[in-house]
């Protein structure tokens, strides 16, 4: 199996936000900024594992979620079975910023065990375990790993944590559209002044 992870010296991302939970035909017209200040409010008020939506916003044809999730060390040994999540219906993209582990992806899913429950963060899915055709590997800061939907993804051999950045396209409208972190402030437009050329400044 080929890997599909490409090193990157560093992480700009910038996210659309829709205004109202509403799904709408047309995508929005503004660009919102997902800021540094943002994650990190998310990360200091967090558990030490936590997976949280910071938005999901209506594209027009889609649904996008974009996600921060921090995990601390795990107890297992190389050799141990390997278990973990998958979700029926949006892929997803880790952007590494800081830590790093063994990631197991794909092959066949053993002792799956699906949810009805639908959740905030990816919607429908499951648990089970790694099996035959499943690949392992060390991933690190500035790595990008892309998850299609329905493949098994689970961590291991986490010494000190790891943090990263997920991106969730959700084509069939799983996600709760407008949704916004409640703890962080419901924007009504830019992070930013709109100056008379029309450009975004910084506040």
């Amino acid at each position: 199996m080929n890997r599909v992870i490409l090193s990157v010296p560093a992480v700009l991302f910038t996210a659309f936000q829709a205004f109202t939970w509403a799904q709408s035909p047309t995508p929005p017209v503004v660009a919102f900024d997902i800021l540094k200040t943002d994650i990190d409010l998310l990360l200091k008020n967090a558990p030490p594992a936590v997976d949280q939506q910071i938005r999901v916003v209506d594209m027009g044809k889609y649904n996008l979620g974009v996600g921060i999730i921090h995990r601390g060390p795990t107890n297992d040994k190389p050799g141990d079975p390997v278990t973990g999540p998958y979700h029926d219906y949006t892929a997803e993209t880790y952007i590494i910023l800081s830590g790093g582990g063994v990631l197991t992806t794909g092959g066949t899913i053993g002792d799956k065990k699906p949810s009805n429950a639908v959740n905030v963060m990816n919607g429908p899915g499951g648990n089970g375990t790694a099996g035959p055709g499943a690949y392992s590997r060390k991933v690190g800061p500035g790595d990008i790993i892309i998850i299609p939907a329905g493949v098994l993804h689970a961590w291991s051999q986490i010494t000190d944590q790891v943090t990263y950045l997920s991106a969730r396209p959700d084509p069939d409208r799983k996600l709760p559209a407008g949704y916004v972190n409640p703890l962080l402030p419901k924007k009504p437009g830019p992070a930013g002044k709109v100056d008379s050329a029309g450009d975004i400044k910084r506040t």
